[in-house]
This record gives structure tokens, sequence and C-alpha cells, in this order.
């Protein structure tokens, strides 16, 4: 077993290496400028897109455009916004918030050229269901020589799921209602089922219902308490940006707890723990987008852009800014707990404020990510592995909140990059598709106005 862990191990170092982060960026900034940073310059119509879009623009698709981005955003906003903005600043410095908006905007063109492929390479089944992502977008987009890559990814995609987007996501739920409120684990873990039982055995429409409810409730909440205790700390607010853009080019000396870091740590932790809280470049979103009732790839795509902003450059930033400003940084925690001491440290009910808050994103991550497995089982298996795979789903998460999930966790953090893979292939290949219809969608836009 200590042998298969190294082994493991040694892969996840390469798969969340340099290579891949070069490989994630350098394709998020190829496809930025092939569509000539429409996600910055456009961002504005993205957002009117979005609220114009909770009835959907056309009868082909299962989900409102809006739900569609509700059900993205629930597998994204999650634990990593916790714990992964407070793991990056602790281990990276200051600088790695950075890094982290910067992976934020070229990752805003991968996840919008994902859900442009995802809708327009999309497939109905004989159930009328539409089923799309990166799996189909591979097998439709660049033929049959290509299917290997397509199933690979849906390997990939199938197996993470299980860890990443479930047993990980019930052990994180009861890790922190043990520590904040003396519940058993056990009673955690069938809770948790009971509840995911009854939102997922309704298919994906009662999903992107729960979702499009749930997650705009809880990610406002949750901003709400966070700038309350930015409003708190605001006179330290711009020695925070100081601090982060200062930290993020020249590192930060050893401090208090905190071990000091070079530029590369803010550089590495804040692009790995960027791309982990927002999944652009992962080929995660791009399924939930596929269902959407839309008949034009590109207004899913600015709609699916704005993911990647709200999980990043809103909530992880309300995080980060929030651990900084209260200076327990330097403290020497990590992860949740460090998040929940920023919290903590300003209002009494912090450290319940976290718990409360990390349950339910951890449990909208595993509603979000069973609609990814789903269909990653549904490509690999077809439609009879539906309720089989549901009722599996469901059993596993009781065992997720009482097992101990170290190697779990590292697999499927290993099994998570290596999606990224075959998918960063395809949009690269597929990138012409991209542009085409991005330049015929404006074009007919101006003509329009024009008339």
């Amino acid at each position: 077993m200590e042998m298969i862990e190294s082994l493991v191990g040694t892969i996840n170092g390469i798969v969340w290496g340099v290579p891949m982060l070069a490989l994630i960026l350098g394709v998020g900034l190829f496809l930025s400028f092939g569509i000539r940073f429409m996600t910055l310059t456009k961002l504005g119509m993205g957002f009117k897109l979005l609220f114009g879009g909770r009835k959907g623009d056309d009868k082909e698709g299962e989900i409102s455009p809006f739900n569609a981005l509700m059900t993205s955003l629930s597998a994204t906003i999650g634990t990593g916004n916790i714990a992964g903005v407070a793991t990056a600043i602790a281990l990276g410095g200051p600088g790695a918030l950075f890094w982290m908006w910067c992976t934020a905007l070229v990752g805003m063109a991968t996840k919008y050229a994902e859900a442009v492929c995802a809708v327009n390479f999309r497939e109905v089944d004989e159930q009328g269901n539409y089923r799309g992502g990166p799996m189909y977008y591979i097998k439709n987009g660049l033929g049959s020589k290509w299917a290997w890559l397509a199933t690979a990814f849906a390997i990939f995609g199938m197996l993470a799921g299980f860890g990443i987007g479930n047993s990980v996501q019930s052990n994180s739920v009861a890790s922190a209602l043990t520590a904040n409120f003396g519940v058993d684990p056990w009673v955690t873990g069938i809770i948790l089922m009971v509840l995911t039982a009854a939102v997922i055995l309704g298919g994906v429409k009662r999903i992107a219902n729960v979702a499009g409810v749930l997650v705009p409730f809880m990610a406002v909440a949750y901003l709400a308490l966070g700038i309350f205790v930015l409003v708190l700390n605001i006179d330290q607010i711009p020695s925070a940006f100081a601090l982060i853009l200062n930290s993020a080019f020249t590192g930060h000396a050893a401090e208090g707890g905190f071990a000091g870091a070079a530029v590369w740590m803010a550089i590495r932790f804040g692009v790995a723990r960027g791309v982990f809280s927002n999944e652009a470049g992962l080929g995660s979103a791009p399924i939930a987008h596929a269902a959407a009732q839309t008949n034009s790839p590109v207004r899913q795509g600015m709609i699916a852009m704005l993911g990647t902003f709200i999980d990043t450059i809103i909530v992880c930033s309300i995080t980060g800014l929030a651990i900084i400003v209260t200076g327990v940084w330097t403290s020497g925690e990590t992860g949740a707990a460090l998040s929940s001491m920023a919290f903590q440290s300003t209002m009494p009910i912090g450290g319940v404020v976290i718990a409360v808050a990390l349950s339910v994103f951890a449990f909208t991550t595993i509603l979000g990510w069973s609609f990814y497995c789903e269909r990653c089982v549904q490509y690999l298996f077809g439609n009879k592995a539906v309720k089989p795979f549901r009722v599996l789903w469901v059993l596993v998460v009781p065992l997720g909140a009482v097992a101990n999930l170290e190697f779990v966790w590292l697999l499927a953090d290993t099994l998570n990059g290596l999606m990224a893979v075959p998918n960063l292939i395809a949009l690269a290949l597929l990138s012409p598709v991209v542009f085409k219809l991005t330049k015929e969608y404006w074009a007919k836009q101006q003509a329009a106005e024009s008339a």
C-alpha cells in the first residue's frame, strides 16, 4: 500500500506541477487572444444574459441557462473557496491570492470555450436528454480517431467524482460539524445520504432546480458575512492589497507561524488552488452547460465564463482578504481552520459561520458532481447504467463521512487533474471552431444593430 501511495503521490506532483499549470495558463491565454479578450470586454453583457436566462431562450435543452450556471457553480463553489484559498495563502503567502486572480482572468476564456464547444457538439439521446461535455466535443468535433481521448476523460471524470465530488465532501462536512457542534459523523453521513438521494434520484432537472435556489442563497449569505468582516477591518484593506501585490512579485519572509515563501511558491499555490477552485480547464462545467436551453453556443459561453469570475474573483477574494486583513495568515494554521480563525477573530460565531458555509458548499458540490459523474458513466456504459450509478453515489456519501480519506483525497485530486489533459488538448484543437462561432455571432449582432 505504501508503494501505491508513493506512486500516486509522484503522479500527483507531476499532474499539478509546472507543465500542467503552464498548459492550463497557456491554453487560457491562447483562447483569450483568439476571442480578443471578450471575457473582459463583454463581462457586463454576460451578467445581463445570465439574469435574462432564467427561462431559456430556446426549446432545445433541459434546463435554463441560469440553472446551468448554478449547477456548474454548485460543484465549483465548495471547499476550495474556504479551505483551498486558505491553503494557498498559508503555503504561498498573500501573493498567492494575486496569482489566483490571474488564473481566473485567463480561466474565463477557457470556461467560455468549454461551454461553446459543449453546446455546439452536444447530442440528444433516445430519451430526449441532452448530453455534452468534453467526451462529446472530442468525439463529435475531432472525429473517431480521437475517441480514445474522450474515453480517457470519461474514465478520469467518473473515478475522480466519487472522491473529489462525493466522499471527500461528505468527510469535510462531518469533520466541520463534529468540531463545532459535536455531531457524530455517522449521523452527518446518514442525513447527507437522505438529502442527496432526495435530489439526485430526480435527475438533472431536480438538481438544477435545487442548485438554482441554494447556490445564489448560500453565495450571497457567505459574501455578506465576509464583507461584514472586511468592513470591521476596513482600515487594513489598503495595506492588504499592497501586501498581496508586493508578495506576488517578491515573496514573503518568515513571520510568526508563517514559514516564508518565495515568488515561485506564491505562483504555484495560487495557480493550483485557483484552478482547483474554479475548475477552468478541467472539463467538468461544460457537462452542465451542454444541458442548457439555448440554441446559441456563444450566449451560453458568455454565461459560463461568469462561473470563474464569481467563484474566484468574488468568493475566493472575500475569503482571502478576510484572512489577510485580520492578520491570521501568520498564525501557522492552514485550510478551513485558518478561514474559521479569520471569521472568529471578528465575530463570536465566526467558527459556526464557516462550519455551516462549508457544509452547504460541500453538499451542493456533491449534487453538482453527481451530474458530472453520471454523464461520464452514461458515455461509457449507456443509459442502463444511470440508475445503478445514482444508487451507488448515494451509498458512498455516508461511507465518506466516517472514513479516513487521506489516500482517497490524493487519488481523487490526481484524477481530477488528469481530466484537464484530454480537455485542454481538445480545446486547443477545436479553437478554430470557437473563434469562428464567436466571430459569426458578433457579426450578426452588429448587422442587426445597424439594420
